[in-house]
C-alpha cells in the first residue's frame, strides 16, 4: 500500500494514507508532501467472556473507529483497499464511498477466511460467516486487482467478481543486487553462506519444515560433506515468533547459527543484496497468492527455494530462477546441492542467479503504471 501511496503522489495525486503506526513508514512516505498519514490505534481486545464475544466485540469497535476516522478526511475520488485484511473495513470503506460518494478499488491479495481457516478449520461458523462477508462486500467494489491469473479466475467463478486488471507483485526500484557482489568479497574461501527467510510469523509459514532441514544440514557437515557454515537470518515479526525462538534456543548447532531479527524497511533490501540464498516457507492458505518475499529476493537477483502450492509455478521456475520444495528432507537435500563446494567453483546457484540476471522482468513501477494507472486515469 506504500508502493501505492508513492506512484499515485508520483503521477501528482494528493494521498490519505490510514493505517497502523506499529512500524515506520518508508522514508520516502515520510518525506513526500503528497502523502498525509492518518494512524489509527490498535485496539486491545476486552479480556472478558468467550473468544467469539471478544472477537465480536473487537470487529465492531473497529469499524466505529475506521468509519469515524474516514469521515473526518478530505473526501476521496478514490478509496484503495488491500485485501485481507477486510474484515471490517470492505464493509466500512463501502459504506463510507455511499456517504461521500467516492469510488471503491480493492487491491486483492488472499482471501481473508482462508487464513482464518488456518486457526479454527474450515467448517467453523465464523471463518463460513466470514466467506459469505468477504464474497457479498467485495462484489460491491467498483473496480478490482488482483495479484495472480489464477486468483482473477477464481474471483469470477467462485465470488462473481470482475477484476480490472492483474497487478503482480514484481520487482520494486529498493530491491537490487548490491555491487559489492562484483568484488572481492564473493572470493573469499571458506566464508558462511548467508541464508535469508522473512515472515510474518503466522500459521501459513511453517518454520519447523527450516528448522528439521538445518539439522539435517548439521548432519551432512558432521558426516565430512565440504559444506559452508551458515547464517540463517529470519527476519520479521508476528504471533509465533516467540514459539519458534523458543525451539531455536533449544536447537545447540555447531556450524549455523540463527537470528530473527527484525529490520526497517531501509535495512531489509541491503540484507537481501547481500545474501547468498533465500528460503520461502508461504503456503498461501488459498493457493491463488505469491510470496512477496520471493519477489523481493528476485528484484536481488536472490535464488530461491520455496515450498510448493498451487501458483506458486507463476513466480518460481523449478531449476531455472530457484526451486521448489514440499518437505524438510527435499529442502535439506536442495540446501546440500546448491551449496556444495562454496564459494568457489561454477555451481547451479551462480546459474539461477545469472537467469534472474537475464530476466528483465517489469519493475513495480512499470507494472503499476500499465495496470493501475489507467484505471484512474479513464474513470
Amino acid at each position: 500500500m506504500q508502493y501505492h501511496a508513492l506512484a499515485l503522489a508520483r503521477h501528482g495525486h494528493g494521498v490519505t494514507l490510514l493505517g497502523f503506526l506499529s512500524t515506520k513508514p518508508h522514508s520516502d512516505i515520510l518525506c513526500n508532501e503528497k502523502i498525509h498519514i492518518v494512524s489509527i490505534s490498535e485496539l486491545k481486545v476486552l479480556q472478558v467472556g468467550p473468544k467469539i464475544f471478544q472477537y465480536i466485540t473487537k470487529v465492531i469497535a473497529q469499524a466505529i473507529q475506521l468509519f469515524y476516522t474516514m469521515l473526518k478526511v478530505d473526501r476521496p475520488s478514490y478509496i484503495l483497499l488491500q485485501n485481507p485484511p477486510g474484515l471490517p473495513s470492505i464493509a466500512v470503506t463501502w459504506m463510507v464511498c455511499l456517504v461521500r460518494r467516492s469510488k471503491l478499488i480493492i487491491d486483492w491479495h488472499n482471501y481473508g477466511y482462508t487464513i482464518m481457516s488456518l486457526i479454527h478449520g474450515k467448517n467453523h461458523p465464523i471463518v463460513q460467516i466470514a466467506e459469505w462477508y468477504e464474497k457479498l462486500f467485495g462484489r460491491l467494489s467498483d473496480y478490482n486487482f488482483c495479484v495472480t491469473n489464477a486468483m482473477k479466475e477464481d474471483l469470477q467463478m467462485n465470488c462473481n467478481i470482475k477484476t480490472d486488471s492483474i497487478h503482480p507483485d514484481v520487482e520494486k526500484s529498493a530491491f537490487t543486487e548490491l555491487d559489492i557482489r562484483n568484488g572481492n568479497v564473493t572470493q573469499i574461501k571458506e566464508r558462511p553462506a548467508l541464508l535469508i527467510s522473512s515472515t510474518s510469523w503466522t500459521e501459513d509459514e511453517d518454520f519447523s519444515i527450516l528448522l528439521k532441514a538445518l539439522e539435517d544440514y548439521e548432519e551432512y557437515v558432521n558426516d565430512g560433506i565440504k559444506l559452508p557454515s551458515l547464517v540463517c537470518v529470519i527476519t520479521g515479526k508476528g504471533p509465533l515468533k516467540k514459539h519458534y525462538n523458543r525451539l531455536i534456543d533449544k536447537m545447540h548447532f555447531k556450524h549455523i547459527q540463527i537470528c530473527t531479527p527484525w529490520l526497517e524497511a531501509e535495512d531489509y533490501p541491503v540484507l537481501l543484496g547481500s545474501a547468498d540464498l533465500g528460503v520461502c516457507l508461504h503456503k498461501s492458505s488459498s493457493g491463488l497468492d505469491l510470496p512477496m518475499k520471493v519477489v523481493d529476493m528476485f528484484g536481488c537477483c536472490l535464488p530461491v527455494c520455496a515450498v510448493h502450492f498451487q501458483c506458486l509455478h507463476e513466480l518460481v521456475k523449478h531449476d531455472e530462477n530457484g526451486l521448489i520444495f514440499r518437505d524438510s528432507n527435499e529442502l535439506a537435500e536442495q540446501l546440500k546441492m546448491l551449496l556444495l563446494e562454496f564459494p568457489t567453483g561454477e555451481s547451479k546457484l551462480d546459474m539461477f542467479r545469472r537467469n534472474l540476471r537475464a530476466s528483465k522482468q517489469l519493475r513495480w513501477d512499470e507494472s503499476w503504471e500499465q495496470t493501475v494507472l489507467p484505471v484512474f486515469r479513464n474513470n
